[in-house]
């Protein structure tokens, strides 16, 4: 009875300069107009839009925030809104009850420690109620060019652990391997390309391998795959 070969790996070594600048080359070619997906004008709206991201789609937040940011438009009027108010104009995107705390409380913070403005600085950003390094660096990098991490979210998690740049499930501790290994004027825009091409290839469940561009240079992409990504529960900072 004739046996299956499954192929093995056998690109650069994962992790090295090799594979790691491949890789980056063939992303930017392949999503040129990586970005934020989230829409914002001003770094309190991206603030917000990203709170209100956590196990929501971007889509959806791109949505509820074309009126939230209508009825919104300062800090004070998060941080004076009434929290059931609040709660129903963010509930379709999910754990509406956290979110709206945190952004209030937040927002609150940033009125009496912060002269009402949004912080420049991770330290600043992250005493605010419901943000974590992911918002930070979404909020640095995207809203003030500050680039001081790499922006860890389900696909750049699940990418990564896939590429065989690490092995963890940790976003701080996943951050701190990429920050190892990746080029530091790399980092926000590699971001953006690995959730790019994390929704259209690389899909939890069923990655596209024989459609990939990067099969040559994933030790994963000729073996079977499993979602490790958990959906079981909102942490209160992001």
């Amino acid at each position: 009875m004739e046996q299956t070969v499954i192929p093995t790996y056998a690109g650069p070594e994962p992790g090295s300069p090799t594979q790691v600048h491949a890789i980056i080359a063939e992303l930017r070619r392949l999503y040129p107009e990586a970005m934020c997906s989230l829409n914002f004008s001003n770094p309190l709206e991206l603030m917000v839009a990203t709170q209100l991201s956590a196990q929501c789609t971007d889509e959806r937040v791109n949505i509820v925030t074309a009126r939230l940011f209508k009825k919104y438009r300062s800090i004070e009027d998060y941080a004076s809104a009434n929290q059931e108010e609040l709660e129903q104009d963010i509930r379709s995107t999910g754990f509406y009850r956290n979110k709206a705390r945190n952004l209030r409380s937040a927002c609150q913070r940033i009125l009496s420690e912060y002269h009402g403005e949004v912080p420049r600085t991770m330290e600043g950003l992250l005493s605010l109620a419901g943000v974590a390094r992911k918002t930070a660096n979404v909020v640095l990098g995207n809203a003030f060019g500050i680039v001081e991490g790499f922006v860890v979210d389900t696909h750049v998690g699940r990418l990564s652990r896939r590429l065989g740049w690490t092995r963890q499930t940790n976003p701080v501790k996943v951050e701190q391997e990429l920050m190892r290994i990746i080029p530091q004027q790399d980092w926000l825009d590699l971001s953006h390309l690995l959730i790019f091409h994390g929704r259209a290839i690389c899909d939890a469940r069923k990655p596209l391998c024989t459609q990939c561009t990067l099969a040559m240079l994933c030790p994963s992409a000729s073996l079977p795959t499993k979602s490790t990504d958990s959906q079981s529960g909102l942490e209160d900072r992001i």
